[in-house]
């Protein structure tokens, strides 16, 4: 098949995705930015947000040398430099992404002053999207292929494997290409951690803020030029969904990625897959099936930025951009997955031979691009449930908006109802497509469900980011005193942002339930001796392990906790500094001087750095702490419990937040009749759609990096613990009966 061909394909996947970025970068910056306060306010909301990733990347880079160099010790130098390419290349997406936000924002609002036209503002908002997302599957990609490259071919791991060579790190464990890969998915998600808590917590303390005193108390519009919190309000638009999307996003995808590609690895050397040959395909498929997926996006982006004419049906365009998008995918993964595996089948009798039949492929060549499409699939269906339940054209957010009028006790009562029932088919559409791919391909299939589910990342986060930029757009619009037309033609691209960001979610968290169960299975392996798959087995009667699960799932809640309550501690400093303001500042409510906007960015800021390191850390150490205290058993236990638990917590946030949020939209809009801005009914839904923000924008998102850091360090670090941990040293295990390891388990089920 020719390995060096398919690794030119993916380089030229990601060379053009990254040459396309860069041409919408140069050709949004190109455009004017419109008169003389707009440009001021670009350039505040500019320059916040780039002193505060300055400032939030220098905390990170300490925090990151440090597990760098942890990473060095314990695992190997190879880990420890993919450790550092990831999370590089994590931040230098999140960084352009937020470079090109600040630099759209006021161009889209420009463009809507001048046109006056929803599609041609559209094209303007979606290429500064595009950049986001084009870098984001650019870079992950281009990651992967170099750590494939230097250690996988360089410097003969993916050899070692094959050849079945055993290589020591440091202390004397075993080092092999699995753990290289697991230190770059590693650096991916140490970035994003501290990109989405600390842009989530900097963006909903601004939004609280703004909207509490200026909205409910003051009564002034949003984004009024009097409210201080405005400019910090658009600055956390910018380092929180943008940034930290563009960094939580490039996660997700690697993790997917690698999840396969490790797996593959694992199956090998547990004797699982026995063909060389075959075992260099399946570490290759999802690289490869990555890059089609990008060259699919670029055909589906193109659709909107090149496109005549585009029509006032901003859902609809969006959508055909993305259904273009995943349809290429699927049919370019289904040549490649037949180019790749098919020649497998003449090795014995067909689709029922012994290769294919080992790993569980039950559809012959067409296994794992069957397992791939149902996770595309599942992705959509959730995406599909998501927008049922957040956008104001359906039943359940109309509900909230028209409960708002009884106050915010109702309007908050249903949110949390709404959010609550939405659960239920996102799960149930995971079950479905968790135990089909793993029908047509065994764990390996579920794995490619994962990457599936993301395969066409670089669209979706082309139409995510759009939407910041768009609500960048409209506060800059409401600052500048532009006439109502402009902010009517900003709020309309923001509204269905809003769903999309929901849509978004869903395929990040439910990747994430994928990605988490292929890197638990390669868990179990990194330090069970099975030799066949119906014998990796978890006991979670197993009394370590139980207790595990129990502490698992209350982990999501306790880290929820910690975030909400980070958002709270700086938005209270907020609230505070603009009542001040509004009460000491003459002037200030009639709009005859301008408010400090200064104080209240700094505000943000100071929060947002001191309020995310403890909840980053905590969730980096807890596999880690309870791992060398109480063993394997109960870290997999931690793992399986955490993830569930995680799941069903992040669906409900983004979903209720978007409820609420599009509630108060769908009053603003005049939807419930006899309300409007200003009246009882809008104030309430204020009072909800703050509740829901940090649960959509800081909560929700933050769980599915959760689970992956979790997975990710846990993976990389059990060969340690699983020798060097308390309960074992001690003889603690043995004592209380709790040392039944999966192999025992297994013989007593089979009879050995």
């Amino acid at each position: 098949m020719g390995i060096n061909l398919l690794l030119i394909v993916v380089g030229i996947a990601v060379i053009l995705a990254v040459s396309y970025a860069a041409f919408n970068y140069f050709s949004v910056k190109k455009l004017e930015e419109g008169t003389e306060r707009m440009q001021e306010i670009g350039s505040a909301i500019r320059t916040g947000a780039n002193a505060f990733i300055k400032y939030e990347y220098k905390i990170v880079a300490i925090i990151g040398a440090v597990v760098a160099v942890l990473v060095l010790i314990i695992i190997s130098w190879q880990a420890a430099i993919a450790f550092i390419m990831g999370a590089t290349l994590s931040a230098a997406a999140g960084w352009v992404g937020m470079k090109i936000a600040t630099y759209c924002n006021v161009r889209v609002t420009n463009k809507a002053r001048e046109s006056k036209d929803l599609g041609k503002t559209l094209r303007v908002a979606f290429k500064g999207g595009t950049v986001m997302g084009l870098c984001v599957a650019g870079f992950a990609l281009l990651g992967v292929v170099l750590v494939y490259l230097i250690f996988g071919l360089g410097a003969g791991q993916i050899n070692n494997i094959i050849e079945q060579n055993v290589t020591k790190n440091f202390i004397g464990l075993e080092n092999n290409f699995t753990m290289t890969l697991s230190g770059y998915a590693l650096g991916c998600s140490i970035i994003a951690m501290f990109n989405r808590v600390g842009g989530g917590i900097y963006t909903k303390a601004a939004d609280m803020g703004a909207d509490l005193v200026g909205k409910t108390e003051e009564h002034i519009p949003e984004d009024d030029p009097r409210n201080p919190a405005t400019i910090a309000d658009n600055v956390g638009d910018n380092v929180g969904d943008v940034a930290g999307l563009g960094s939580d996003l490039l996660e997700s995808y690697v993790g997917a990625i690698l999840s396969a590609v490790i797996l593959a690895g694992e199956l090998f050397m547990h004797n699982i897959v026995t063909d060389k040959a075959f075992l260099q395909s399946m570490m290759l498929f999802p690289l490869v099936f990555a890059g089609c997926g990008l060259l699919a996006c670029i055909i589906g982006i193109s659709y909107i930025v090149l496109k005549p004419k585009l029509s006032k049906n901003v859902h609809r365009e969006l959508n055909i951009a993305t259904w273009i998008s995943a349809g290429v995918t699927v049919v370019l993964g289904a040549g490649l997955s037949i180019w790749m595996f098919l020649s497998f089948a003449d090795k014995g009798i067909g689709m029922g031979e012994e290769i294919f039949k080992g790993v569980g492929f039950r559809l012959g060549a067409l296994s794992p691009w069957v397992a791939a499409v149902l996770g595309i699939i599942a992705g959509i269906a959730i995406g599909i449930v998501s927008e049922y339940y957040t956008s104001y054209d359906y039943k359940p957010t109309r509900g909230i908006a028209k409960a708002s009028k009884e106050g915010s006790a109702l309007n908050i009562t249903q949110g949390l109802a709404t959010g609550m029932i939405s659960c239920m088919l996102p799960v149930v559409i995971l079950a479905i497509a968790i135990f089909g791919s793993y029908a047509v391909a065994g764990m390996y299939g579920v794995a490619c469900a994962a990457f599936g589910m993301l395969s066409f990342v670089a669209a979706t986060v082309s139409v995510d980011t759009y939407g910041p930029i768009s609500d960048n757009a409209g506060g800059i619009a409401e600052m500048s005193y532009l006439e109502p037309e402009v902010r009517e033609i900003t709020d309309k691209l923001d509204s269905v942002g809003n769903t999309t960001a929901a849509i978004g979610k869903g395929f990040a968290i439910g990747s994430a339930a994928f990605a988490a169960l292929s890197l638990m299975t390669s868990y179990l392996f990194a330090f069970q001796e099975i030799d066949f798959i119906e014998g990796l087995l978890l006991n979670l009667i197993n009394p370590m392990t139980l207790c595990g699960a129990l502490c698992g799932a209350a982990l999501p809640y306790m880290f929820s906790g910690m975030l909400i309550n980070a958002v709270a501690k700086a938005a209270r400093r907020m609230v505070d500094e603009v009542r001040r303001q509004f009460n000491e500042i003459e002037g200030l409510r009639e709009g005859k001087v301008l408010p400090d906007y200064k104080t209240c960015i700094e505000i943000s800021s100071s929060g947002a750095i001191k309020q995310m390191i403890v909840p980053c850390v905590v969730c980096i150490l807890f596999p880690l702490v309870t791992g060398f205290i109480f063993g394997a058993m109960f870290v997999a236990g931690v793992l399986i419990g955490a993830t569930i638990s995680a799941i069903m917590l992040a669906i409900f946030c983004g979903n209720s937040g978007g409820a609420w949020d599009n509630a108060k939209k769908y009053i603003e809009s005049g939807g419930v009749e006899g309300e409007k801005k200003g009246g009882s009914a809008h104030d309430a839904s204020v009072v909800g759609d703050t509740v829901g923000d940090p649960l959509k924008d800081t909560v929700g998102p933050s769980l599915d990096i959760l689970i992956k850091i979790m997975s990710t360090i846990s993976l990389a670090t059990v060969v340690v613990f699983s020798q060097f941990n308390l309960f074992e040293s001690t003889g603690l295990m043995g004592q209380l009966g709790l040392d039944w390891n999966l192999t025992t388990i297994a013989q007593k089920l089979i009879g050995g």
